[in-house]
């Protein structure tokens, strides 16, 4: 009998397709076991019913030989993207009890090309975090483990949900949202592929906002194939999004097929850090000669801004999260703390609604925001963000990609960063800059570490070009040969 949470996302829509099997066993499946994995923490909310009666549809159409690309395809959806009818938490206490009356688009996207929900995913509060240990319900536990240990290690963040149920075969494929790496790091903790595609590509409609100008939601998948025929569904462009972007979804499948002869990939200077472990160089040097045997020029590149990218990140996200987060003040919905007045009402409903990383996060922002500090700290941010956005042109002036490392180590255990914020908000050093210009970047693994941890490589391609990013993550996945998975303890 196939074991139907071990099939690729391509493997099961092939399988229904043919009728090998149906979408009710698919999804009663991955059901079972997502009931036996409760300890890692990964789903906030189940949805039995709704995911079987949406495969019972599924099956209807199948039956005809009707229906989309991903019909009666079992996902998880990361709790930031509102779904009719279905409670959103945003990872949050401040939402209470919030049911949403309308759909996001991503979300209806792959409703109507066919996929099955089978719940909404853990994350970190408001997206504001690299390990999942700021979700007001509790950390995320990382399905994998070092070797000869059993310490719990986080999945990273802020979709640290999505990795994690797909890491365990909860769910075949499973959406998130990157600010600043929020799905390319936990991607790479978690051995899986996870892509950021172009900003303006997904639309951003019914997904809870944390940085507007840097939010972007993609798939989190166990191939690069998967990857692709998600991001295909999720894209498209929407009116009620100012910043979706009216241009044609290519086919990115047929992108992971393509030939990279004569592509000329870029490896930046400035990625290689101090204090970097060498595992990470060394898989990196192994990724560029990969490359090189598909017959790609290897080409050194400068991006001189990429050491303000972090502080400009950590500037530029926090203030628009204050002005974002400003809407919860437990008038209208949500949760509610009564004080003697007004204000000290507004003042202990979001003392008790937000997280600590939240309540920093909105004091950084409001300060930089605040008179006096606004042309020192946010003007100054913006400018520099306009200068990476012009490092990356020039780059691509000699080259048509970058490869980097995903992130600076391997994942760690809980607690062993998180009384340091700045040692935390390093982990998105390699991919802070992408999201700063907009670009797409895509996370493949390529590695195990000295503790059997999975090591990530990323590929950056430049703006609405998924498809480059797409054919080189595809070579890097065949010359890899990843097909390590975590040893089933949960």
């Amino acid at each position: 009998m196939t074991d139907f949470t071990k099939l690729s996302l391509s493997e099961a829509v092939a399988g229904l397709r043919s009728k090998q099997f149906s979408s009710r066993e698919l999804t009663a499946a991955h059901l079972e076991a997502m009931e036996a994995a409760r300890s890692l923490n990964a789903f906030l909310l189940e949805t039995p019913e709704k995911a079987l009666a949406m495969a019972d549809a599924a099956d209807a159409k199948l039956a005809k030989s009707e229906g989309g690309i991903l019909e009666g395809a079992p996902i998880g959806i990361k709790d930031l993207f509102c779904v009719n009818g279905v409670k959103t938490t945003a990872g949050s206490k401040i939402l209470g009890e919030f049911i949403p009356p309308y759909e996001s688009t991503v979300t209806g996207n792959l409703w109507a090309d066919g996929a099955v929900m089978l719940g909404k995913l853990n994350m970190d509060e408001f997206a504001m975090g690299s390990s999942n240990e700021n979700s007001a319900f509790g950390p995320v536990i990382n399905p994998w483990q070092r070797d000869g240990s059993n310490t719990a290690l986080v999945p990273g963040g802020s979709s640290g949900g999505s990795t994690s149920a797909v890491a365990a075969d909860l769910c075949l494929a499973a959406i998130g949202t990157d600010t600043g790496g929020s799905i390319r790091q936990p991607a790479a903790f978690t051995g899986l592929v996870g892509i950021k595609p172009t900003y303006g590509r997904c639309s951003r409609y019914g997904v809870v906002a944390f940085a507007s100008s840097l939010d972007q939601a993609g798939p989190i998948a166990k191939t690069v194939t998967d990857a692709a025929l998600m991001l295909g569904s999720m894209c498209g462009y929407d009116p009620k999004d100012s910043t979706s972007l009216d241009v044609k979804t290519p086919d990115f499948v047929a992108a992971c097929t393509r030939s990279l002869k004569g592509l000329r990939i870029g490896i930046p200077k400035e990625y290689r850090m101090d204090g970097m472990p060498s595992e990470i160089e060394t898989l990196w040097e192994q990724g560029t000669q990969w490359l090189r045997d598909a017959g790609c020029e290897i080409v050194d590149v400068s991006l001189p801004h990429t050491k303000y990218a972090l502080p400009a990140y950590y500037i530029i996200a926090p203030a628009e999260a204050s002005s974002n987060l400003a809407r919860y003040d437990g008038m209208r919905y949500g949760t509610r703390v009564d004080g003697a007045d007004l204000n000290s009402t507004y003042e202990r409903t979001r003392a008790e609604g937000f997280g600590e990383e939240v309540r920093r996060r909105i004091m950084i922002g409001t300060y930089v925001l605040s008179a006096g500090f606004y042309d020192a700290y946010y003007i100054r941010a913006q400018k520099v963000r306009a200068r990476i956005a012009e490092d990356f042109r020039n780059a691509w002036e000699v080259c048509d990609a970058l490869l980097t490392p995903t992130t600076p180590s391997a994942a760690f255990g809980i607690g062993e960063v998180s009384d340091d914020p700045v040692q935390m908000y390093l982990n998105d050093v390699f991919t802070v800059t992408a999201n700063l210009a907009g670009l797409p970047g895509i996370s493949i693994p390529a590695a195990l570490d000295h503790q059997g941890l999975p090591l990530g490589l990323q590929v950056i391609g430049k703006a609405l070009d998924e498809e480059t990013c797409f054919a080189v993550g595809a070579t890097i996945e065949r010359a890899a040969e990843f097909n390590a998975k975590p040893t089933h303890w949960w």
